[in-house]
């Protein structure tokens, strides 16, 4: 039985191939951060090719955010990372030229016989793959602007990280402690050297925990 694609679902932890070759799990390319996940139909595609130009622009806010981007279709590799190289997309891109996916989510687009791609979608997903926000790309204003997935991703980080705010007598107080609640959300160690001393909002020594 297929997965929906409905928030608050979670997608299956795929295993597939990069544009490099090598196989990579969603899980670990999330880790536990916010993921946006554009299922596209391929290189063939202008509006994919549009939409990834207009990801590629705003790839530098997605990249200091802690959040992750995915791109993945069910192109084999040389036209995968034609499509990667000719919008001057720098993340990763994922191969699911075995339509293991596909199949998984029932996103088969019976309408071009001829590519069989996916039906196009894009997903905000929550730490854990879960599904946060849908949007389904088949007609190209169904797909989300840069401004759609910041509102997505700010209403997303407001209820995933505890350190959203940092005026409040709990997290001054959690920072004179263990800073728990304060990202990277590792408990401090005491050991003498530890590099988590002195790590707020920036810190780069682990991914978050989960707090939804």
């Amino acid at each position: 039985m297929a997965v929906a694609l409905t928030p608050g679902n979670r997608l299956p932890d795929f295993e597939l191939p990069d544009h490099r070759g090598e196989r990579r799990r969603l899980s670990t390319l999330q880790g536990e951060n916010p993921l946006i996940l554009v299922i596209a139909r391929g290189h063939f595609c202008p509006k994919d090719q549009q939409q990834h130009r207009l990801l590629a622009a705003f790839y530098p806010e997605i990249a200091v955010a802690y959040t992750g981007i995915v791109t993945v279709s069910t192109d084999p590799l040389p036209q995968l990372n034609a499509l990667r190289q000719s919008t001057g997309a720098q993340w990763t891109f994922l191969s699911d030229a075995e339509r293991e996916m596909q199949r998984a989510l029932d996103l088969e687009e019976y309408t071009d016989p001829v590519h069989r791609p996916m039906i196009p979608h894009t997903l905000v997903l929550a730490p854990g793959l879960e599904i946060f926000r849908v949007y389904n790309g088949y007609w190209y204003w169904g797909r989300p602007s840069p401004e759609d997935l910041r509102r997505d991703l700010r209403a997303l980080s407001e209820q995933i990280r505890p350190d959203w705010d940092i005026r409040t007598p709990e997290l001054r107080a959690n920072w004179a402690g263990d800073r728990r609640l304060h990202y990277p959300y590792r408990p401090r160690s005491h050991a003498p050297g530890s590099l988590q001393e002195g790590v707020g909002n920036g810190g780069t020594s682990g991914p978050p925990e989960r707090f939804v």
